[in-house]
This record gives C-alpha cells, structure tokens and sequence, in this order.
C-alpha cells in the first residue's frame, strides 16, 4: 500500500515538474519569438501606430514602403550577390584550413601540439591591433579586393578547439590503427572516415563561419572602397543612413514621407539582412546540439 502511495506521490511531483518545466520553455519561447513577430509585422505597419503601441499582434494600416524602398535599389542586389560569395568562398576556405588542423591537433602521437596549441589559444587575447593589421593588408595590396573578404579570419581558434575535441572523443582510436592496417593513408582516413563521422560538429562550424561571413560588415569598412565589392550589410547600414537624413528633412513632399516611415525602412532592413540565415538554420538544426556538447563539454 505504502508502495502505491508513494508511486503515486512519485506521479504527482513528475507531473507537477513537467508542467512547471513546459511553462517555463513556453514563457521562453514566446520572450524569443515574440521581438522577431513584432519586428516583422512592424515593418509593414505605419511607423506612427507602431511608435503610439497600437502594434502588438496585428499589424495596421498595412503599407510596403520600406520593403519598396530598399528593393527598388540596385545596389542592394550588388551587396546580396557580394555577401552570397563571401559567405560561400570563406566559409569553404574557414573549413579548409580548420578541419585538417583540429585532426593534426588531435593526433596523441603529434607530440609538437603541446607547443602549437598554446601559441593558437594566445591569439584568442591577443592581437597586434587595427592599425597593424590595416598597414599589413595594404602592405600585401588586398585593400579594395574581394579577396580580403574571404581570407581575413581565415581561422577561428574557438572553432579548432571545438573540432579537436569532437574528433579526440567521437572518432575511436582503433578506427584509425584498423585503417593503417589496411594501409590507408592519413589524408585519406580523414577524408573517408574522420569527415563522414563528423558530420556534427562540420555543420556546427560551418554555421558559425557563415554567419560570421554574412554579417561581416566592419572589414568591408576598412579595406573596402568600391561600391561593387560591398557586402550586404554595407549596403543595409548606407540605406538606413540616407534614410535617417531624408527623415531628418523639413517640409512636405519624399522628406516627410520618408520621415513618416523611417522606422518601417529599419524594420524592413531587419529582416531582409536576418531572412536567409533563418532559412538555413532549420536544415542543420539536428546537429547542432550535438556537435557543440561533443566538441565543447567533453575533454
């Protein structure tokens, strides 16, 4: 009887625990995915209501303005173009130099990683500094070259560490000592065996350098000058900039049409620049945990 009873008791408090635990998520997903519906229904809503908070769940006196206002220029288009290639071309090269040295770096029997390893996690605190690293990229002649966009942070030492510790713990051994056996080579057991194996913690990293890459605006600040090279984000922060002046404007006409919707044109910035990271983070989802508990909390 007494067993009953405390199965019972066992029943409640894991049903009251449940429950507790589902409110608390729910209260959390709402404080997360509310800011991104309001942004979106703000940025066809009028920038008047929306400033009054007549704009909470429904959007009002619908208007496109902002999303014509960006769409209508062509340069915008230029920086998608520009972005879509730094983003692609970087993040291939990020995990070209990543991948294989997290693997050398997880050889037990490289002995020179005790002394390598200390001298990438240095760089993580320091650095020579702005100005430094600018006379560096003019002295090599990358500024005003795409090439910049792409080679610069070619490596993230966070990024080797998480890659290294994920193949430490999640590759066996006797995988690779079986692999030698049958005479296969060091490029290509990790080509054959370690890459499919860790396929985890490879789309992890790759979303962190893609999205890096896509929302790298300050080095195109610094290196870049030409407006066909300008990534996205370049182009986003000249549009909220040329729009704040116009709204900045007295009298009738574009200036204070364009005051009246300067909101909607920062709402509208938001998710053109953000849209396409979200569309891709739902197919590497499954992934994702897992590679960042493997590669981060074990070791």
């Amino acid at each position: 009887m007494r067993a009953i009873e405390k199965k019972m008791q066992q029943s409640l408090s894991d049903r009251i625990f449940y429950f507790c635990a589902t409110a608390i998520a729910a209260a959390a997903l709402i404080a997360v995915l509310y800011p991104l519906y309001f942004i979106i229904i703000a940025s066809f809503s009028n920038s008047n209501m929306v400033n009054q908070g007549l704009v909470t769940l429904l959007p009002k006196d619908i208007n496109f303005y902002g999303y014509r206002k960006i769409l209508d220029r062509t340069d915008l288009w230029v920086g998608y173009k520009n972005t879509i290639l730094y983003t692609v071309c970087g993040t291939l090269l990020n995990l070209a130099v990543t991948l294989p040295a997290a693997y050398v770096l997880a050889q037990s029997r490289f002995r020179a990683r005790r002394f390598v390893m200390p001298l990438f996690v240095i760089t993580m605190y320091f650095g020579g500094g702005m100005v430094p690293t600018y006379m560096l990229v003019k002295t090599l002649h990358l500024t005003n070259s795409p090439l910049i966009m792409i080679i610069m942070g070619a490596v993230s030492v966070y990024n080797v560490i998480i890659t290294r510790t994920f193949f430490e713990n999640s590759i066996p051994a006797e995988l690779q000592e079986a692999a030698e056996l049958d005479g296969c080579s060091h490029f290509r057991y990790f080509v054959s065996i370690v890459l499919p194996l860790s396929k985890a913690v490879v789309s992890v990293i790759t979303l962190y350098y893609a999205v890096g890459h896509w929302n790298d605006f300050f080095n195109a600040l610094l290196y870049l000058n030409r407006d066909e090279y300008q990534p996205l984000q370049t182009v986003l922060r000249n549009i909220l900039i040329s729009n704040q002046a116009m709204a900045g404007t007295t009298g009738a006409g574009e200036g204070s049409y364009a005051q009246q919707y300067a909101d909607q044109i920062k709402f509208a910035v938001i998710i053109v620049s953000t849209v396409p990271v979200l569309c891709i983070y739902p197919f590497i989802q499954k992934y994702f945990e897992k590679g960042v508990m493997i590669g981060a909390v074990k070791g």
